[in-house]
């Protein structure tokens, strides 16, 4: 039997702008939701009639390959696909954009489709197929509404050529997409051997620099440790170095940090002026260390007339890596809970808060130094584990000892999961920053779908 599954919302620009989004580089990946992502397996054309995509999906424990066909396009106006080949008996997708008074525009996606039959059609019954579509769809408008807002902030500005280190890392993977759909040129800067190629940055209007080995991949050996002072700040030396010697050298520089930087600092509150943490014989002194001297390494191009910015980045929040990826399993498990004595404070900022903070202090010019990116609602690692279960439906009472988690993780235990930084997002709230999610409950239930 055939069902209908219609969602609309209204967004923030024209129709014609809102079907230009979905018709630049990066509109799918943009879509793609982190909790249930799709691996796309081959691509031809854009919106046009006979264009195709083919992806693999998991359904459930089944992993299902889905080939969606363009069947119509009136540009500007709407577009429509349709399965032919897939999980669904039938299925037809028309997406419609419709002007509205004041230059906005609804976006209507109005999906046919007929379940198929068998084991399939089993999973998808009982209102599974329904459920999925509104989690599916519901991230989908609030992509498309966040994006729009935010690029309309700065449409009146020239589209920019924006060079990526570490572009394939999780925050690179959500900006490119990001930045394509705004117009703008993406160069992922590539490596040859351990040297950056450095034809990338050659003519480059903006730098942002997101390379570097994870800091909580893998146990502070010493030789993990050299490669984590190589990875970041001997990397970030030869990106100065090259900027400088090309032949149309960059004039912006964004570069990540991370809030590390502060060291362990109890309840204190730390603004974006906040005095750093000192070497030492501190148990977070190597990060504080690294993250002081990365900073230092990217501060170099300021004397070649470069615009830096040093972003210290909180603990991110996505479904897709970082932390949040790491707990999921035993939170999901019921046996989730705090770190240490849960009183430790911990810094967040949302993936989709993370990108908009980095097209905002690349199209802000005045923005310069050191800038906490962080939302403006810290909480304790307490706090997390209940809103968390919160979200997941969980109990979130199973506390992680601080000698368990030194038992598996050795000095990062103390170096990096057990520090307490109370750190706040001051200086982007002076300039007029506006974050998706101030708090973690929202931050948490985008990302995952709830």
């Amino acid at each position: 039997m055939s069902q209908t599954f219609t969602k609309r919302t209204q967004m923030p620009v024209s129709a014609a702008e809102l079907y230009a989004w979905h018709e630049r580089p990066g509109a799918f990946e943009r879509l793609n939701p982190v909790f249930d992502p799709v691996e796309v397996e081959a691509r031809q054309g854009g919106l046009e009639v006979g264009a195709f995509t083919k992806i693999k999906m998991k359904i459930g424990p089944v992993t299902q390959g889905w080939t969606a066909v363009h069947t119509a396009c009136e540009p500007g106006k709407m577009f429509r696909d349709e399965q032919q080949g897939g999980p669904f008996k039938t299925w037809v997708h028309t997406h419609r954009f419709i002007d509205e008074p004041g230059g906005t525009s609804i976006l209507d996606d109005t999906i046919d489709y007929e379940l198929p039959v068998g084991a399939l059609g089993e999973l998808f019954g009982g209102g599974f197929a329904t459920s999925q579509l509104n989690r599916v769809f519901a991230y989908r408008h609030a992509i498309t509404h966040a994006d729009l807002e935010r690029h309309a902030q700065f449409a009146g500005k020239p589209r920019l050529r924006i060079a990526v280190t570490g572009a394939s890392g999780m925050v690179a993977s959500a900006l490119i997409p990001f930045l394509t759909t705004a117009g703008h040129e993406v160069v992922r800067v590539r490596r040859k051997g351990n040297e950056i190629n450095a034809e990338d940055l050659d003519g480059a209007d903006v730098v942002v620099h997101l390379a570097g080995a994870g800091v909580a991949d893998e146990r502070w050996t010493d030789e993990r440790k050299a490669m984590l002072v190589s990875s970041r700040v001997a990397f970030t030396d030869q990106l100065v170095r090259l900027m400088r010697s090309a032949k149309r050298p960059p004039k912006v520089l964004i570069s990540g940090s991370a809030i590390g930087v502060y060291g362990d600092r109890g309840d204190d509150v730390l603004d974006d002026s906040a005095a750093v943490g000192e070497r030492g014989p501190k148990k977070t002194a190597f990060l504080a260390g690294l993250c002081r001297d990365w900073e230092e390494a990217a501060l170099k191009a300021e004397a070649d007339g470069v615009r830096v910015v040093t972003l210290r980045i909180g603990l991110v929040q996505s479904a897709s890596g970082g932390a949040l990826a790491k707990l999921l399993t035993p939170f999901k498990a019921g046996v989730g809970g705090p770190v240490g004595t849960g009183k430790q404070w911990q810094s967040w900022i949302s993936l989709e808060d993370l990108i908009g903070v980095i097209h905002f202090v690349t199209m802000t010019p005045g923005v310069t130094g050191a800038l906490n990116a962080v939302g403006p609602a810290p909480v304790t690692s307490a706090e997390y584990a209940k809103v968390l279960g919160h979200v997941l439906s969980r109990p979130a009472v199973a506390p992680l000892p601080a000698f368990a988690l030194r038992a598996l993780f050795g000095e990062m235990a103390d170096g990096a999961i057990l520090a307490s930084q109370r750190v706040l997002p001051t200086k982007l709230q002076a300039l007029g920053f506006r974050f998706l999610h101030e708090t973690l409950e929202s931050a948490l239930r985008l990302t995952l779908g709830k």
